[in-house]
């Protein structure tokens, strides 16, 4: 049976922890990856209909690094533009190719070319969820910070957020506690609440949505933020803006927390938007380009992992 990773609610906490720490194990042994090229004669197309930076680059060099093609597809030069149906591109999709990393602003064009393939899909963004982002994220923090079961992780911003719903995910999934900060009406999904409700029963995971910065980054190991204008979002910036007037990760703010704690954003940051420049570019306590660097551990666990090597 093909196995996708639409949502991290398609990993159990075994499988998470395994491709986290193949991850490790690939990041200590990279050049024997290399040599080795697990990836030998496999064909990977990344089909992107939105900009990427950081997760294009890690899933691409990943690819070539162990020894597949890859393909960048722009979304918007498929037939499906001039009316072909999802299901006829998945077929040529799956004769072609051994996998697939896509990222597509609607959910529901992900969940319908996982429904027709007949090889792994890879969710590289969608406007619902970003779990590579995360999985990526959880790496950084058991990196710096250890594999614990007791860290506090804070999420500052837009809670109605494809890298916030990923990380409420895996932290319930992990049994880590996480605390969400949203201005009213950006909270997370109530659907994704619901899950990491469900997940947190097994798990023992605490996650707790707040409308106060400052009650979820009390005593946090980590704290956590995104832009507040998201992809798909641009419309909305004049508003948001002034709905996120005062939510700004700053030295203010940061004081709340542990003394040791952690910065993280996925990137690309706004300065003086959501975080500012100081926590952002802090050597002691930001961890961004660690972050950024992760991913192509994770881009290549997970290549791994999902064609079975």
């Amino acid at each position: 049976m093909v196995k996708h990773l639409v949502s991290l609610s398609d990993l159990s906490k075994d499988e998470i922890l395994r491709i986290i720490n193949n991850a490790f194990l690939i990041k200590k042994r990279w050049y024997d990856y290399i040599d080795r090229k697990p990836l030998i004669n496999k064909n990977i197309a990344l089909v992107f209909e939105l900009p990427s930076t950081r997760t294009r680059i890690s899933f691409e060099v990943a690819g070539k690094c162990l020894g597949a093609n890859t393909y960048f597809i722009k979304f918007d030069e498929l037939q499906l533009a001039r009316g072909e149906s999802i299901s006829d591109t998945c077929n040529i999709f799956s004769d072609f190719f051994d996998a697939i990393v896509m990222r597509v602003l609607k959910h529901e064009i992900l969940l319908e070319f996982a429904k027709y393939l007949r090889i792994p899909v890879i969710n590289a963004l969608t406007i619902m969820y970003h779990p590579t982002q995360a999985l990526t994220d959880i790496m950084t923090i058991f990196e710096v910070k250890g594999f614990r079961s007791d860290l506090r992780i804070a999420y500052v911003g837009d809670g109605y957020n494809n890298v916030c719903h990923s990380l409420i995910l895996i932290c319930s999934k992990l049994g880590l506690e996480m605390n969400v900060a949203s201005p009213k009406g950006y909270e997370p999904a109530q659907e994704v609440l619901n899950l990491a409700q469900e997940y947190a029963k097994e798990s023992g995971a605490k996650i707790k949505v707040y409308n106060n910065p400052i009650d979820a980054v009390q005593n946090a190991d980590v704290i956590y933020t995104d832009v507040f204008i998201s992809m798909g979002r641009e419309e909305e910036k004049e508003k948001r803006l002034r709905d996120f007037s005062g939510w700004q990760v700053n030295k203010e703010l940061v004081r709340y927390a542990k003394p040791d704690y952690i910065f993280m954003h996925c990137l690309p940051a706004h300065r003086g938007e959501e975080v500012a420049p100081e926590i952002i570019d802090d050597p002691k306590h930001s961890v961004i380009w660690l972050q950024a660097k992760n991913k192509l551990f994770i881009a290549s666990a997970l290549y791994l992992y999902l064609l079975r090597i």
